[in-house]
């Protein structure tokens, strides 16, 4: 039985694990750079222009030391690097003397490249078919072969990453957000970016070990785009990115293991795994959507939420103003002027009578003192509205009611005093209607 140490300590799973916490560590550093640049595109782009540099790289390995296939793996990180940086070359060339949009010229350059991947991989397949299964590997990553070299090369790259942004967080921070400011207070920016784009190459090139090429530029914005909906406040984009990377490194390969071995005992004859790249890929995923859902500020579950509880708050304020007005309604009454669906009514109606704005007798529904009080300074930011709309910015009377209908549920006492001040308090509406007194009054009397 697998304990949860083994996966630390373990001479197998060791190196998988300490590698894809590492590498996932040092790409969501640097995929917050590049989600907040929004440039996402790019690192898609990068990471399919590896292939071909990387294919290559493996073809010439396998022609001159065909003797050393352990070391192939370094022929791998010389023609990603390679291959890579003229993949970087060839989008600044297209943007900046082709004229090309960068969109266009990202998904140009990674067709391009991937394309002359793809066909060089199947050129080795007659000449070396036994290296061109190594090349098929770095398509989806194969972490679970990797070894304590991994570790040190990866621990390596999440240090500088993580070294280079402690040092330059400030100037950083003004070039992410405001350029001018940056370019006018003699920060290099241009030096930065190019180191960025670097650590991203970098940081790409080693991830195709354990991700893959086609998956790895998901590791690198995954991370990014869960932080970015729980804070405004770059430290903690930054920290939460890494907490998340190293969540999905760490369980993507626990997954990984634990699932194929759970795969395997249950098949008698069929042995089942899953590959650990696409699995922790998955992980950081599934963390980007649930954050996408469930943030407590930006998640869209939440502000699902707000928005029905002030469409609630609509209904039940409307319906004070119409009892206010008509004086007591019985149920069809109500329900024939605000056809809802019945137990949202019912519901809403509940509520009234639970706060104490609503009260029944004899088969019909009331307002009671504070009801009336409620429903008073409702009408009241109606009418101000409709009067400082007409008298303030000049619209016709007959074209603020509407306006005023949706201004009413969202003025705040604030707004109210100053409107009241604005208008030296007013009596009357546009209409000729009475503003009923302040909320505060009708409580004093």
């Amino acid at each position: 039985m697998i304990s949860f140490w083994d996966f630390f300590t373990d001479p197998v799973l060791r190196a998988p694990t300490w590698g894809c916490i590492l590498m996932c560590f040092a790409s969501s550093l640097m995929g917050v750079l590049i989600f907040l640049r929004k440039r996402s595109l790019l690192a898609e782009t990068l990471s399919h222009a590896t292939y071909p540099g990387a294919v290559i790289g493996v073809f010439l390995f396998a022609f001159l030391f065909p003797a050393h296939e352990e070391w192939t793996f370094l022929a791998v990180l010389g023609g990603a690097f390679i291959s890579s940086l003229l993949g970087l070359k060839a989008i600044e060339w297209m943007e900046e003397k082709g004229k090309a949009r960068s969109d266009a010229a990202l998904c140009f350059v990674l067709a391009v490249f991937f394309g002359i991947g793809i066909v060089a991989a199947s050129a080795m397949q007659a000449s070396f078919p036994v290296w061109q299964k190594q090349v098929q590997m770095l398509l989806f990553g194969q972490a679970a072969t990797m070894t304590d070299i991994h570790i040190l090369i990866y621990g390596c790259l999440a240090f500088a990453a993580a070294f280079f942004l402690f040092l330059t967080f400030r100037p950083l921070q003004s070039t992410l957000f405001d350029r001018d400011f940056a370019l006018s207070a003699g920060i290099p920016v241009s030096i930065l970016d190019r180191i960025v784009f670097w650590l991203l190459l970098i940081s790409l090139i080693v991830g195709i070990r354990s991700v893959g090429v086609v998956l790895m530029s998901g590791m690198v914005i995954a991370p990014a785009v869960a932080a970015r909906q729980f804070s405004n406040r770059l430290q903690t984009i930054f920290g939460l990115s890494a907490l998340f990377g190293v969540l999905s490194g760490f369980l993507g390969n626990y997954l990984s293991v634990m699932g194929s071995l759970a795969l395997s005992q249950s098949g008698e004859k069929i042995s089942l795994s899953l590959p650990t790249g696409p699995m922790i890929v998955l992980v950081g995923t599934s963390f980007a959507i649930l954050s996408l859902l469930f943030a407590p500020k930006r998640g869209l579950a939440f502000r699902i939420g707000r928005i029905l509880a002030f469409r609630f708050r609509c209904l039940q304020e409307n319906l004070l103003k119409g009892i206010w007005k008509k004086g007591a309604l019985s149920f069809p009454q109500i329900k024939e002027s605000y056809p809802v669906f019945l137990p949202v009514l019912s519901w809403i109606l509940f509520r009234m009578r639970q706060e104490g704005w609503m009260q029944k007798k004899k088969g019909l529904y009331e307002l009671t003192r504070d009801g009336k009080q409620k429903a008073a300074s409702i009408i009241r930011l109606h009418r101000l509205w409709e009067l400082y709309l007409t008298e303030s910015l000049g619209f016709q009377v007959e074209k603020v009611h509407r306006t005023a209908e949706e201004m009413e549920h969202i003025l705040t006492p604030e707004i109210e005093e100053r409107l009241t001040r604005l208008l030296s308090n007013p009596k009357q509406d546009p209409h000729q209607q009475p503003i009923p007194e302040r909320y505060e009054s009708l409580l004093g009397n």
